[in-house]
């Protein structure tokens, strides 16, 4: 509501200074773009001007309720389009460092965090989805795992031999914890308890901190990185929706805008004449 009334006041003392004889309710569509195109010319970003075109838009369907006026001047009124915020995502040779450098203790805490950092890498499986993964998943003779999704839906992820070998040498390393170790799902602590939410969150954060400068550092990014290095090597666009679970290819498309952001900036840097 703060921004609301911020926002309907600052039109009202647009049309103070610029339109001295005008009102908010009898403004005409010229003096709403008007007052849109001096936001711009200012900075303002096309997030925060479509706020105020929302707002005026509330204003005056209002007035229309009360009869006050007859018909809305936003019908007239188009809202910039907001460029779209490619998924932030980390370097090849990063996820490399990460996992060729031994930063891993060897204790059962720190092996618990290899696996973190190594599944949500490999299959791109949201935080949730690894929390909820059990070892009855784990197909180790067809190297696949199986993901509960969004909406409970159920989809099968292939995993390389050297993932799935880790994953071996976790569940012995469980069984050595103590007899009442949950068997059920796959990540536990080192008291064999089953792991919570934020453990997972800070340990992606804490890990990816040491290779990467991205602002963002959560285990979603893993996702984005997942997705971004298999289109950027080729993968079917379509194979990586149903990996990742999107309902919609749409969804997944994002993703293609990373590696086509890439190459233009390889070009502008490598091309004589960019």
């Amino acid at each position: 509501m703060l921004a609301y009334a911020h926002d309907l006041n600052s039109f009202e003392q647009y049309l103070k200074e610029t339109y001295p004889d005008e009102v908010p309710a009898k403004a005409a569509p010229v003096m709403i773009r008007s007052w849109l195109a001096s936001m711009r010319e200012s900075g303002i970003q096309a997030r925060t001007v479509n706020r105020k075109i929302s707002a005026l838009k509330s204003f005056y369907k209002y007035l229309m309720r009360e009869q006050v006026i007859e018909l809305s001047p936003m019908t007239a009124i188009l809202s910039p389009k907001v460029k779209k915020r490619l998924p932030q995502y980390v370097e090849k040779q990063d996820m490399d460092r990460l996992f060729q450098d031994d930063v891993f203790p060897q204790d059962f805490k720190g092996q618990t965090e290899r696996v973190i950092l190594q599944i949500l890498y490999a299959t791109g499986i949201r935080r949730s989805e690894l929390l909820n993964l059990k070892e009855q998943h784990i197909d180790f003779s067809n190297q696949t795992i199986k993901v509960l999704g969004k909406g409970s839906k159920e989809r099968l992820i292939p995993v390389s031999a050297s993932l799935l070998a880790l994953l071996r040498e976790y569940r012995e390393l469980k069984k050595q914890l103590n007899d009442a170790a949950d068997r059920e799902y796959l990540l536990v602590n080192e008291k064999g308890k089953r792991l919570h939410s934020g453990f997972i969150y800070n340990t992606v954060k804490r890990y990816l901190s040491t290779v990467t400068t991205i602002q963002r550092r959560s285990p979603h990014i893993l996702r984005h990185t997942f997705a971004t290095h298999l289109t950027g090597n080729g993968a079917d666009l379509n194979a990586v929706k149903e990996l990742l679970g999107h309902s919609s290819l749409a969804a997944t498309q994002v993703y293609t805008h990373n590696h086509i952001e890439k190459l233009k900036e390889i070009h502008k840097k490598a091309h004589p004449k960019s």
